[in-house]
C-alpha cells in the first residue's frame, strides 16, 4: 500500500507515518516496493506477525518501565542496602507489563483483519483496500 494513502486514510502526517514504516521494515517486518503501484508489503503472512512483533519494531525491544530506584532520593531516602528487593510500585508494573506483551503476542496482524470483518463488515476491508489502490469507487 502507498505510504502518502495510508497517512491520509489514518489522518496522520507522512513524516510520522514514513518514521513507523522505517522502523518496520528495520525490524523485517514490512519492505517498500518500488514503482507505480509501489507502497509497503508485509514480509511474512498475517498470521506469523503480532502486535508484540510491531510494538517492538516501533518502540523497541527494552522494557516500558525503567525503575529510577526514587526510594534512594529526596529529604526521606533509603539507604541503597536496604533497597534489598523491588518496589511494590516497579512490582506492579513489570508484572502489568508482562500482562500487556503477552496480551500482544497472543494477537496477530490476521486476527485484527478477521476483527474488521465481524465488528464492521467483510466489505470494510475490500474498501479499504480498493480506496488505498487507487480505486475512488471502493
Amino acid at each position: 500500500m502507498p505510504a502518502a494513502k495510508l497517512a491520509e486514510l489514518h489522518d496522520v502526517s507522512s513524516s510520522y507515518l514514513a518514521k513507523q514504516l522505517q522502523s518496520l521494515a528495520r525490524a523485517g517486518l514490512i519492505h517498500s516496493v518500488q514503482g507505480k503501484s509501489g507502497g509497503y508489503v508485509l514480509t511474512r503472512a498475517p498470521e506469523s506477525i503480532t502486535l508484540l512483533d510491531v510494538v517492538r519494531a516501533v518502540d523497541g525491544p527494552g522494557p516500558t518501565f525503567v525503575c529510577t530506584e526514587i526510594r534512594q532520593r529526596g529529604p526521606l531516602s533509603t539507604p541503597a542496602a536496604a533497597c534489598t528487593s523491588p518496589c511494590p510500585i516497579a512490582r506492579a508494573m513489570w508484572a502489568a507489563e508482562d500482562a500487556w506483551r503477552q496480551a500482544l503476542a497472543g494477537v496477530t496482524i490476521a486476527d485484527l483483519a478477521r476483527d474488521v470483518d465481524v465488528d464492521s463488515g467483510p466489505e470494510a476491508l475490500v474498501s479499504v483496500s480498493a480506496w488505498l489502490g487507487g480505486d475512488k469507487d471502493g
